[in-house]
């Protein structure tokens, strides 16, 4: 939606995370344990983009993904944020 892009100021990621693909399957970050009622997809680029490029997003009820660009930068997001707690739960 229109609200989201002005909301985090930059252009808006796509909500594609799904795509089987093994380069995609490897540059994908499952996100669990994720209090969605409070957090949102914007919050959710702006705690993962400093990895690297993030070219989808998906949030579901309690958990969501982030896809990047590539493999090493969903390896390096998956080190530095699991167990960070967001909301109140550690991811």
């Amino acid at each position: 939606s229109p609200s989201d892009s002005t909301m985090t100021g930059k252009t808006q990621t796509s909500n594609v995370t799904n795509k089987n693909d093994p380069k995609s399957i490897n540059s994908r970050v499952f996100i669990g344990n994720l209090n969605t009622a409070i957090v949102k997809k914007g919050d959710i680029e702006a705690i993962f983009a400093k990895y690297g490029k993030i070219v989808g997003c998906s949030v579901h009820k309690g958990y969501a993904f982030v896809q990047y660009m590539s493999e090493r930068h969903a390896r390096a997001a998956v080190a530095g944020e699991n167990a960070r707690i967001i909301a109140g739960q550690p991811l």
